[in-house]
């Protein structure tokens, strides 16, 4: 029953998110149909007929109701047809997701993950250790978190690759001696070029997991589970693991999902101090644009996964927690 509530609330949230991406892009002060033809123009006359052919290309026709404008937009987003994209065009939007969403996984994904897995790993220690060396270097983690993206990421590229030339200063790989594939050149190219912006969100994200970790570590092993672990004499080891950190790192779990739903998002500071081709990148470009198009596709795409990782962290409650079946 509690996993249908939550199905519930997710399919009205998803619903909400879909209607409003539906109507905001109607609201806003002009088209991408407009866009389009004042570019055409500065080349010459535009037929009369072209406006209606790019309304129908677009998918902006707005000829007919409003309710039946918004059957034929669920109707084509069910399909994948965001419609075309101005700033790529005539690439379809699809295309654009698709061909910047594996870059930003990679990278953003990747690096997310590995700092949620040392910052946990670091926090379970300054919290069962604390008061020791380890749980001394936490502010100076706190601090490197109140740093902007940007900065960090223009001090990195000055002294790792104008000063050391270590690292490429931009790209997301050897364009001149690989090409997009899943041989090892391509691969290790890729590793390479993202380092440097993977290394950026590392240094300046792990900081609050740490944080987050060591302080229900501390606040944990003053339970009385785990202080009558200690008196059976169990392993320091194990009552740190199994009893202290599987329930003081339940709300870093949460925080997680909601990190997974916005590495799809992409880090956009990071992305075009880089000029990594990411999702970041390419919504930055819709923007400067005016692409509704494009934003459109983007917000859902973003939308689903905030949804889809935290509907999953949801349901992965129900069994790591049993307090959560309880309730239910």
């Amino acid at each position: 029953m509690q996993i249908l509530r939550k199905l519930g609330f997710y399919v009205v949230a998803l619903f909400a998110a879909v209607t409003l991406n539906f109507a905001i892009p109607r609201m806003l002060p002009g088209n991408p149909v407009d866009i389009l033809l004042g570019k055409l123009a500065i080349q010459g006359p535009v037929a009369p007929a072209t406006r209606h052919s790019l309304e129908l290309l677009f998918g902006s026709d707005t000829t007919g109701s409003i309710w039946q404008q918004y059957g034929d937009y669920l109707k084509a987003i069910s399909t994948g047809g965001f419609g075309i994209s101005v700033t790529y065009f005539p690439t379809p939007v699809i295309t654009v997701i698709g061909q910047a969403l594996p870059w930003t996984l990679a990278l953003v994904g990747l690096a997310t993950f590995i700092t949620f897995v040392l910052g946990i790993s670091i926090g379970t220690f300054a919290g069962w250790k604390r008061g020791t060396w380890i749980d001394s270097i936490i502010p100076a983690t706190t601090i490197l978190q109140s740093v902007p993206y940007f900065w960090l990421a223009l001090v990195l590229v000055y002294f790792l690759s104008v000063g050391a030339g270590l690292f490429p200063l931009s790209g997301g790989y050897d364009v001149r001696n690989t090409s997009p594939g899943l041989d090892g050149q391509f691969l290790s190219s890729a590793l390479y070029y993202g380092f440097l912006p993977a290394l950026t969100i590392v240094i300046s994200s792990i900081g609050g997991w740490i944080l987050g970790m060591r302080n229900m570590m501390v606040s944990t092993l003053s339970e009385d589970y785990v202080m009558t672990a200690e008196a059976k004499g169990l392993s320091p080891m194990r009552v740190m693991i199994t009893y202290a950190a599987r329930t003081a790192v339940l709300p870093s779990v949460a925080g997680f999902a909601i990190s997974l739903g916005f590495v799809v998002g992409g880090s956009l500071i990071m992305e075009q101090v880089f000029s990594y081709p990411g999702i970041g990148n390419a919504f930055l470009l819709a923007v400067q644009n005016n692409d509704y198009a494009l934003m459109q596709g983007l917000f859902l795409v973003i939308t689903l996964a905030v949804l889809g990782a935290n509907l999953l962290v949801d349901l992965l409650y129900v069994f790591i927690d049993p307090r959560t079946r309880a309730r239910g």
